[in-house]
């Protein structure tokens, strides 16, 4: 017997106040039918749910997705349960930090770096027996990887669509520039099914997993849909850099979700419970967010938001290059330029806002490899001389001081500080948007356009 979100459920909950029956949604969570056995056996504090077995329910989990059927007794206690009784995703209400071993996390992701290496190095070998055998080699790790099994399946699934990504990568490469963007999309595409595929398998590493779903279908459908309608690699590339740059702002009020039974009275609503009994008399009580629940959110956001970041600093370290070398005319290259270094500037004034460590060091990562992707092309425009390489260091080390300065005497969390860096970041954003048309190459071709229609004339 299968239950969906919108049936009713049936259930009898024991309490230290005796049995309450209730007739609840099967999308409800364990969170809500707490409170409404907290409010309806007038308790002070909002109790934790167990199965009749001892599993702790998750706060957030709804019923139905927690296995709970029509009939089934659970058990509402304030007692702290015993690790050994909890259910298999009883862990994502403790706190990240016991679930999260970073130093696993490092080796996952080096993992996935010298993955994408490999396929790359086996992608322009001349070798095909070479290249045959890497391929092998990386399907079989991204097909270990997704399996939910072993103490370190959560790393291992973060780390399958890179292997499965790298493997693509050394069988559809081409050299040509104009087919970049369709073998990259087909790449992201493949590792988004591999992620698809790892999160059916398990719950492990659900956000990461869930982060290279969205972005690797976002990157195909934008590549594909550009190498369809005949668009330049240079517009695909100036796309995907802008909108790495406002996801950056967009992200945090995306990821970061907090359940409305938190944040909203429903003793004030019309409804409050779904229990057909008669409310019993007496002062209302509050209701009481338990600290797991708190925990369980603050988590599931934290784990969303450094994924989130990530990917935002991958695309933009991936298309800042990719744009610079196919942005080939005048104009068309004074634009990327300008959008390289504005993406730069903006990425480093937006890591400003975040107060997770980890999430704003992924941003200074990729504004500051903006920047020197951008000061590596400007080294070899200039040339060599002394007088050059005099003017850039001193440009490099007032940069340097400016930001030791800010960082020393912490001026970002001061009101005058704060207001003029997030002029500069609207600043910066907009002139990404504006260079975004010079860089695709849509202002040289109205510029022609009407220099051969003044000709006509």
């Amino acid at each position: 017997m299968t239950t969906n979100a919108t049936a009713d459920l049936a259930l009898s909950v024991h309490g230290p106040v005796g049995v309450l029956d209730l007739v609840v949604p099967a999308g409800a969570a364990a969170v809500d039918v707490a409170e409404v056995y907290a409010r309806q056996a007038g308790l002070p504090t909002v109790p934790i749910l167990c199965t009749r077995m001892g599993a702790v329910l998750p706060p957030d989990l709804p019923l139905a997705r927690a296995g709970i059927r029509p009939g089934d007794v659970l058990v509402a206690t304030s007692a702290v349960v015993p690790v050994a009784g909890r259910g298999p995703r009883a862990a994502e209400t403790g706190p990240p930090g016991r679930r999260t071993t970073w130093g696993v996390t490092v080796v996952a992701v080096l993992a996935a770096a010298c993955a994408v290496a490999a396929g790359w190095l086996a992608a322009i070998a001349a070798s095909d027996q070479l290249r045959l055998a890497t391929v092998l080699v990386l399907l079989g790790a991204s097909v270990v990887a997704v399996l939910p099994v072993g103490r370190y399946a959560a790393h291992r699934a973060i780390a399958a669509p890179a292997f499965a990504a790298a493997a693509a990568l050394a069988i559809a490469w081409d050299s040509h520039a104009e087919r970049m963007p369709m073998i990259l999309g087909l790449c992201a595409l493949v590792a988004a099914l591999t992620a698809a595929v790892a999160r059916s398998l398990g719950r492990e590493a659900d956000e990461a997993l869930q982060v290279w779903i969205v972005s690797g279908s976002l990157l195909f459908g934008l590549t594909w849909m550009s190498t369809l309608a005949g668009a330049p690699p240079r517009l695909t590339w100036s796309l995907v850099l802008m909108l790495a740059v406002l996801a950056a702002r967009v992200v945090p009020g995306l990821v970061v979700d907090v359940p409305d039974q938190y944040l909203i009275d429903l003793e004030r609503l019309a409804v409050t419970a779904w229990s057909a009994r008669e409310r019993t008399g007496g002062k209302r009580g509050r209701a009481v967010v338990p600290s797991s629940a708190v925990s369980a959110v603050a988590g599931h956001g934290t784990r969303m938001l450094t994924a989130a970041t990530a990917a935002i600093a991958v695309l933009a370290v991936l298309s800042a290059p990719l744009l610079l070398s196919t942005a080939t005319l005048r104009v068309d290259r004074i634009g990327a330029r300008c959008l390289v270094g504005f993406a730069g500037a903006a990425l480093l004034l937006a890591a400003r806002s975040y107060r997770h460590r980890g999430a704003g060091a992924l941003l200074r990562t990729a504004g500051l490899g903006c920047w020197l992707v951008l000061l590596v092309v400007l080294v070899r425009l200039m040339g060599e001389t002394a007088v050059q390489a005099t003017t850039i260091a001193s440009v490099l080390l007032g940069v340097v001081l400016v930001i030791s300065a800010v960082a020393t005497g912490r001026g970002w969390r001061s009101a005058w500080w704060s207001r003029r860096a997030e002029v500069a970041e609207g600043l910066c954003g907009a002139l990404v948007v504006a260079s975004v048309v010079v860089s695709a190459g849509w202002f040289r071709e109205v510029w022609e356009m009407a220099s051969l229609w003044e000709l006509g004339q």
